[in-house]
């Protein structure tokens, strides 16, 4: 029965009884079907139906309807035969499924009702769910919001990943700065994943080579392990279709375990495999500065390559046609294989040797058809990024595959020799194996230009420099290879669900809600950006979403701020070419002017509350200093009783879906201030323009195409471009750097003790010199400073003429809509996929 609180304690509602009812539409059948997995699906004792027993029980009601849904898709699919995509990457970055589920389902009302028949209000509920813990930035958000597209444009696609039981890592902020502990997110249990115990496939490692009597070869020995299916159904909006995001899990078989040295005593030993096994989904991206370290990630890789193709194949050689088996030669025609970064580009060798030791085709006709079926996609420029692996440990793990990318690069460099001599002092940089006798390695954008039908990279700036630069002697093998796929969001989890009153808006003024999966309709609202009974409603959504964050701010970080103060956010991985340094400089350099103001100037600013969260990686020093840098800085700052009622800065911690969720639609200002030509798009840009938050930007990445299409006017834009860029390391190598006073006062200021005992020197010299490795700021902080600072004083001008600030977020949510990952999906699977729509009937 339900308690004073009308919460349901230890019983449940008397008129509403238990029924399996994976059909349910109303909310009393919704509450039944909820009421029976809590009796009949158990997770937990059954005299407690608290807020974590409603959240699994009502997971796994709604849990129902998608796998009846997935399994009428998989069976449209099966009877169809259409062509497929097969999505592969190390990353994806869901965020809470229930609330994305019910709002695809179109069932918010129906379960809101149900859920308070039985004492809860849905957002209660949903505030249980722990993120699933499978990625680690933009990689794996644009995967999801890829997955998220592809369903609700009804394509024959899946998603293949690893399911890793602690992903990357949980960010504790304490005295020290950042520290990380495991993520939990799979500690009890996930009610979205549905295990397939007859989807298993064998994965080696280690080994030799076979050679046979009849010259073909074959991997022998070493480990096996299994890969075990996990399946995530992703629905699509208003839709029947609902895919699925596969992942595998690693385990050793049962006979694997040495029983005879088990009872001996050697408990270690005897479970060697099991061990090895289980290291190989524990953590997202395991620290690689060891050997053992290097050899786990490029398991990782291979685990994932493996079990996916293994997959793909099985699934291929399933549909048997009326003259029987399937030709090999049909494969490109049924399958696409799409690899999300270099991560996955085993599966090229991986792809080979399947084809030809396992199904006996020849090298020609496996080239053939690998080359046909793979496409990459480029995410950056970054030296450090472009993965390359040591030739001995590739060796060692993968020994065949070694052999087939010796074999590749061998035949590549033969053509080139024989049809384009004028590259040929080229070949160094352009073959797969850089045979370096002091590091000889792989390089795996190299073999992924070589062996895919397509490259493209993400934003036009990020294509153009590929083409122009990083791949330019590629493009002039195979002009037609190389393409541009501008990055998008879905506007479901972007702009529909997490900012409701927004949405409402915008529905009311377009007259329609169509715009949800057709976000070019957006435009509409500029004939009433002007419109004062617009402005006044967007105001008010605007000011609900500040008040929740704000609240929000309170209560996981302690600090009070001011929801009337100008939200200015930089939320992304922390990293010095992302710059956080530099927002933090120019915060320093206004909380010192603030201190030097009387306090009827203070009164004639603009009060701000600065918001920058995101991760750095474990082993990154500079990144962890300023993450402690912000931290110390917000202390002194937030307890400095003259200036804190103008300014606040908080670091918010754990930054993940979810709290993005709630930051975004709070958002005025967002600060994406990368160094020119060093991001390959971004896509939190993309999400904060689309609520309406007016960006500070370079001219990098997406930036370029998103000032371009809500007007330059509506963009805070400062900074070298990404062609002047090269000049001015060099200008700054040769001494002729003249920093901005600002500049110089900030970084003083910084050093001089007021924010701390922590040493910042090793982070500050970075920004010194004129060259060296950690020196001469090589992401030209100094350069751009002065064009930050002016381009920030614009803001705070912008932002006391109310009318002209409401005007410019609206324009820019109205020139959002190029920005949808479905006119990305769609351009994916015209331009490079080759699948068109398959809906369920």
């Amino acid at each position: 029965m339900a308690n004073a609180n009308g919460k349901a304690a230890t019983g449940f509602p008397e008129k509403i009884s238990e029924k399996a009812n994976p059909e349910a539409n109303e909310a009393t059948e919704i509450a039944g079907n909820i009421i029976y997995h809590a009796k009949y699906s158990p997770h937990f004792s059954p005299l407690k139906f608290g807020p974590e027993q409603a959240l699994y029980a009502t997971a796994e009601s709604l849990r129902d309807r998608l796998i009846q849904l997935w399994n009428e898709t998989y069976l449209h699919f099966h009877k169809v035969d259409p062509k497929q995509t097969y999505y592969l990457s190390m990353e994806y970055l869901q965020g809470r499924a229930l609330t994305n589920a019910i709002g695809n389902l179109d069932l918010q009302g129906p379960y809101a009702d149900a859920l308070r028949k039985l004492g809860y209000e849905l957002e209660e509920i949903a505030e249980q769910e722990k993120d699933a813990a499978l990625g680690n930035g933009g990689l794996g958000r644009l995967a999801s919001c890829f997955l998220d597209s592809m369903a609700t444009l009804n394509l024959p696609a899946w998603g293949y990943g690893l399911r890793y039981r602690h992903g990357l890592f949980k960010q504790l902020i304490t005295k020290k700065g950042q520290e990380e502990v495991a993520e939990d997110w799979l500690e009890k249990f996930s009610p979205w994943e549905i295990v397939r115990h007859d989807v298993v496939f064998p994965v080696r490692f280690f080994g030799s080579v076979q050679i046979n009597p009849d010259g073909s070869r074959k991997w022998v020995g070493g480990d096996v392990v299994q890969a075990l299916a996990y399946d995530v159904p992703i629905p699509g909006f208003k839709t029947k279709n609902t895919i699925s995001l596969r992942l595998w899990e690693a385990k050793a078989r049962a006979d694997d375990l040495d029983l005879f040295q088990f009872n001996e005593g050697e408990y270690e030993l005897a479970a060697q495999l099991h061990s090895r096994a289980q290291q190989i989904c524990t953590v997202l991206y395991p620290g690689d500065a060891t050997e053992n370290g290097k050899l786990l990630r490029l398991k990782q890789q291979f685990f994932l390559c493996s079990a996916s193709l293994q997959d793909i194949i099985s699934r291929f050689n399933e549909r048997s046609t009326g003259e029987g088996t399937r030709k090999w030669s049909e494969f490109p025609s049924k399958v696409a294989v799409q690899m999300n970064d270099t991560h996955p580009t085993l599966a090229i060798p991986e792809l080979m040797r399947l084809l030809m030791d396992d199904n006996g085709l020849g090298w020609d006709e496996a080239w053939d058809v690998t080359s046909k079926t793979v496409a990459y996609t480029n995410h950056t420029v970054l030296p450090e990024a472009l993965e390359k692996w040591s030739q001995s440990l590739m060796w060692k793990l993968l020994p065949r595959h070694m052999e087939i990318i010796e074999e590749i690069d061998k035949r590549f460099v033969q053509t080139i020799r024989s049809t384009r001599v004028d590259l040929e002092d080229k070949l160094s940089s352009l073959s797969i194996l850089d045979h370096n006798p002091q590091k000889p390695v792989v390089r795996m954008a190299n073999l992924c230009v070589v062996s895919s039908h397509t490259v493209n990279g993400v934003a036009q700036l990020h294509s153009d420099i590929l083409k122009d630069e990083l791949f330019a002697d590629y493009v002039s093998i195979w002009p037609n290879k190389f393409q541009n796929k501008t990055n998008g969001i879905t506007p479901r989890r972007w702009l529909r669900f997490c900012s409701p009153e927004l949405s409402d808006i915008i529905t009311k003024w377009l007259k329609t809600d169509k715009w949800i999966t057709d976000l070019d309709l957006l435009t509409g609202l500029r004939q009433f950006a002007d419109n004062e009974e617009l402005q006044s409603e967007w105001a008010s959504a605007k000011a609900a979403n500040k008040q929740r964050l704000a609240q929000y701010i309170e209560r996981v970080t302690g600090v009070s701020i001011d929801p009337n103060s100008l939200f200015d956010i930089q939320v992304k991985r922390i990293h010095e070419y992302k710059r956080q340094l530099m927002n933090i400089l120019g915060v320093i350099y206004r909380f010192k002017k603030l201190k030097e103001m009387k306090p009827e100037e203070r009164k004639k600013t603009t009060p701000r509350t600065i918001m920058i969260g995101g991760k750095a990686f474990a082993t990154y020093t500079n990144a962890k200093r300023i993450v402690k840098l912000v931290n110390d800085v917000g202390d002194v700052v937030n307890s400095d009783p003259e200036v804190n009622e103008y300014l606040k800065v908080v670091f918010v911690p754990n930054y993940n879906v979810t709290v993005a969720e709630m930051l975004i639609p709070g958002s005025e200002l967002s600060q994406h201030i990368s160094t020119a030509g060093m991001e390959a798009s971004g896509t939190s840009n993309m999400k904060f323009a689309l609520n309406g938050c007016l960006i500070i930007g370079t001219l990098d990445g997406a930036n370029v195409e998103i000032r371009e299409e809500i007007g330059e006017e509506n963009f805070f834009l400062f900074g070298a471009t990404a062609d002047q860029v090269p000049r001015l390391r060099k200008e700054r190598e040769d001494g002729l750097f003249k920093p901005d006073p600002r500049f110089e006062e900030a970084k003083q200021f910084a050093k001089s003790g007021v924010f701390g005992t922590y040493d910042y020197g090793p982070l500050l010299d970075s920004l010194e010199g004129n060259t060296g490795y950690g020196r001469g700021d090589y992401f030209l902080v100094g350069y751009d400073f002065a064009s930050y600072m002016d381009a920030q004083a614009k803001v705070d001008e912008a932002y006391k003429d109310r009318k002209r600030w409401l005007k410019m977020s609206i324009m820019s949510t109205a020139g959002s809509g190029k920005f949808s990952s479905d006119r990305t999906i769609a351009q994916y699977a015209k331009e490079i996929w080759n699948i068109e729509a398959c809906p369920v009937p």
